[in-house]
């Protein structure tokens, strides 16, 4: 698919320039992805940071994915993954199982990458803790990247850097967990419609629908999303329901953890997968 068809900011473009030029200053990486969808939000740098640098990978928001799913996902990713809620765990074990990455001669490096709204600045602000310090720069790297230094490491953070080329559908999906905008790739409406339809195919609607007092009954998705807005008052002239507002309503409760702690895929099972021709 050629051209630009998502949203992709000009400072997700520089972030990744500067990433770029970070990477041989680091000696570590901490990716930061959504308890949620451990595999689709996967940062789409990871890839080429991971051939040239180690990468410890955080499962942040665990406090809203169904912890019998985290459990799987550690036993999956072969103890190389940490799940946290930043709310209320402590990051000490992480803190002294990363200083087996210090080098000998100074300070350990490392920065911290994801894509948007999956919990980098809160995990970040838990990692340094409130005795962080901004330091000045590190010779050789640009000047505006932000580090902060705490005990014997420092840490900086990057901007929320989406795949540009991607398919529309990949970001989609990840608008259920608010990590791109729905608006830009279809609107609330088609992007909750595609929300509910997976959640019914997989057996989740049950858990999500009982918040707002919404069974699970054989319906396509376009109706019970016309009961959600009912539920919420999405009316317009007339009593029709605002789809788009209903849409946009049951996204980001859901994104927030409004509506419980769900899990959206499992190991080879991924929210999203390319329609075939």
């Amino acid at each position: 698919m050629s051209g630009r068809t998502v949203w992709f900011p000009g400072h997700m473009a520089k972030g990744e320039r500067k990433l770029g030029e970070l990477l041989e200053k680091l000696d570590l990486v901490i990716e930061v992805r959504d308890s949620r969808a451990p595999l689709s939000t996967s940062s789409p740098l990871i890839g080429g940071i991971a051939k040239l640098k180690p990468v410890v990978l955080v499962l942040s928001k665990k406090d809203l994915a169904d912890p019998a799913r985290t459990a799987i996902w550690i036993n999956e990713l072969e103890g190389k993954a940490w799940a946290f809620d930043m709310r209320k765990d402590s990051l000490t074990p992480l803190r002294k199982s990363l200083t087996r990455f210090s080098p000998p001669h100074r300070e350990l490096r490392l920065a911290v990458v994801g894509i948007p709204n999956v919990g980098k600045s809160m995990f970040l602000n838990s990692l340094v803790g409130k005795s962080r310090a901004k330091v000045g720069g590190i010779p050789g790297v640009t000047r505006d990247v932000n580090w902060y230094k705490v005990g014997n490491f420092l840490a900086v953070d990057s901007p929320g850097i989406l795949d540009p080329r991607a398919e529309p559908g990949v970001h989609r999906v990840l608008s259920w967990l608010g990590c791109a905008k729905a608006e830009v790739v279809g609107g609330y409406e088609a992007a909750a419609l595609e929300f509910v339809g997976f959640l019914k195919a997989r057996g989740l609607w049950g858990a999500v629908g009982e918040k707002w007092g919404i069974e699970d009954i054989n319906e396509p998705p376009d109706e019970t999303l016309s009961r959600v807005g009912r539920r919420l008052g999405c009316l317009v002239a007339g009593g029709a329901v605002n789809m788009d507002l209903a849409g946009k309503r049951l996204l980001e409760s859901f994104a927030s953890g409004k509506l419980g702690a769900v899990t959206l895929e499992l190991p080879g099972e991924p929210l999203w997968m390319p329609k075939e021709n």
